[in-house]
């Protein structure tokens, strides 16, 4: 009896890379384009993606649940090679990147939105916008393949935990030229200089009057500290 592969995992502590899952997205190939764009569900080549970054152990994880994931489906097809080439790109820093996408729709059926929850669980806004360098666990399904398109492992992406969100920064559409510069403006400190100068005292002058009998001048006092 053959062993029963589970084929949802989940990926976890991951940086997120170009997260398109708010809505779904297709890449305009238009000369003034060139770019991935919002569009409906049903539009060719609709789908929600994430790019996601490992370190090589992570990476090694990742590769031998999809090896099992393939070995098992490869069982049910003799035409199936035996193996397949690993697929993650390695970064220049030593960091492993790969890709995890659900299509818009499925012929006349459009698809669930990948759910986003933040870290403790919590299911967050439908048009919440996850951003590029968040840390997160990633929840898909391993759909083995052969033909056409080649042989592997795609990562069917379901849900997404948000553990950090890193800021949004928007960005310039303007490169540096030479010109006006901004100075920042430095916030006064309220704080500052906020000491009250003490006020003069008036020395008054003590009137003399004559020794009492029997009182210690200065010089016998201190002659007792010395004691």
């Amino acid at each position: 009896m053959s062993e029963i592969i589970n084929m949802n995992h989940n990926i976890n502590n991951v940086e997120v890379l170009w997260p398109r899952i708010n809505q779904t997205y297709k890449f305009d190939s238009s000369p003034k384009v060139k770019k991935s764009v919002p569009c409906d569900a049903f539009d060719e080549g609709a789908t929600y993606s994430l790019q996601f970054k490992m370190n090589e152990k992570q990476a090694k994880d990742l590769y031998k649940h999809m090896k099992a994931a393939y070995e098992a489906k490869q069982a049910e097809h003799s035409d199936w090679p035996d193996k397949f080439s690993m697929p993650f790109k390695k970064e220049d820093d030593g960091s492993f990147t790969y890709k995890a996408k659900l299509k818009g729709a499925y012929g006349a059926e459009a698809t669930r939105k990948p759910a986003q929850y933040d870290a403790t669980g919590k299911k967050l806004d439908d048009d919440f916008l996850l951003t590029t360098g968040s840390t997160a666990n990633i929840a898909i399904a391993f759909t083995p393949y052969h033909g056409m398109m080649g042989t592997g492992v795609s990562l069917r992406l379901r849900a997404v935990q948000v553990i950090s969100l890193k800021p949004m920064e928007e960005q310039s559409p303007f490169g540096a030229v030479e010109g006006f510069e901004a100075i920042p403006k430095e916030d006064s400190n309220p704080f500052e200089d906020t000491s009250v100068e003490e006020p003069k005292k008036t020395v008054k002058k003590a009137v003399a009057s004559a020794p009492k009998q029997g009182s210690d001048d200065l010089s016998s006092i201190v002659d007792d500290w010395d004691d």
